[in-house]
């Protein structure tokens, strides 16, 4: 990830925008989110290092079976931590949908489940690739390491440069389904 690799952390934690714990208050059951009553004085934001391959993180200073404890009996989690890559400090949207995610997290909805997702995606849905810099730099960095430059259909023998990560499942010149090779 060259984009933010390499460089040095924002002055001062990252901000919690205006709003966003009572948004998810107003979304979020006791029961799904024992720990967003306690956020407010536990929760603390900090970057990331910039050489960290995830965008963000929750980090609980109990254990997991501690935490576990503590989200069935409802008690406070402790001293929280979420840390955001510092790259995120170019991209307004990606940076909050990771804050919500995490967020989520830290509220008590450790699970990548349904509800978690649909609740990220409710509140502050992901960029698409056309509005992420940051996005937009990780496909770039996935790109250069791939073997495969090109593409070449196995039906007419158009070839074109790779540009998506996932194979293509027709060809842009033919329309046929894809069954080709790449070419390095």
């Amino acid at each position: 990830m060259s984009e933010g690799r390499g460089s040095v952390k924002p002055e001062g934690p990252p901000r919690l925008p205006d709003g966003i714990l009572e948004e998810l208050s107003s979304r979020l059951t006791r029961d799904e989110a024992p720990f967003l009553r306690y956020l407010p004085k536990q929760l603390s934001l900090e970057w990331a290092e910039s050489t960290e391959n995830r965008l963000g993180f929750t980090r609980f200073e109990c254990d997991h079976h501690e935490l576990f404890r503590r989200r069935r009996l409802r008690g406070s989690p402790g001293p929280v931590t979420v840390a955001l890559h510092p790259r995120l400090i170019s991209d307004e949207k990606l940076f909050r949908h990771t804050l919500v995610h995490e967020l989520l997290h830290a509220a008590g909805l450790i699970d990548h489940g349904n509800r978690h997702s649909d609740l990220v995606k409710e509140i502050s849905p992901a960029p698409k690739l056309a509005e992420s810099p940051v996005l937009r730099g990780m496909r770039e960095e996935v790109l250069a390491g791939l073997p495969e430059r090109s593409w070449i259909c196995g039906e007419c023998g158009h070839t074109w440069e790779r540009r998506r990560v996932s194979i293509p499942q027709r060809c842009p010149k033919c329309a046929r389904p894809f069954k080709g090779k790449s070419e390095s």
